[in-house]
């Protein structure tokens, strides 16, 4: 059982990598940057390594998607696409 739930967290560690090289918005690949984090950490708690998962969290996820959220700002590149709907400045 836990050979298929690494599996399948490794495919989509692998699809949001292609992903990260693939989109367009920057806002997007910072988002699947983040959930490779993510993917990684689940695979270490399903090594039994908790302190790793957790470091990996708060550090792969977590600090390194905020960094590069506030350096796509910084840069003025921090674009999130209006859907059309007219919801005001929400």
């Amino acid at each position: 059982m836990t050979t298929w739930v690494a599996l399948v967290v490794v495919v989509l560690m692998l699809a949001s990598a292609l992903a990260v090289l693939l989109l367009r918005s920057f806002v997007a690949a910072v988002a699947a940057t983040a959930v490779v984090g993510l993917g990684l950490t689940v695979l270490f708690v399903l090594m039994r390594a908790p302190d790793v998962a957790m470091t990996e969290a708060a550090v792969g996820a977590g600090l390194s998607g905020v960094i590069l959220a506030l350096a796509l700002r910084r840069l003025g590149l921090w674009r999130i696409e209006d859907n059309g709907r007219g919801d005001g400045d929400a």
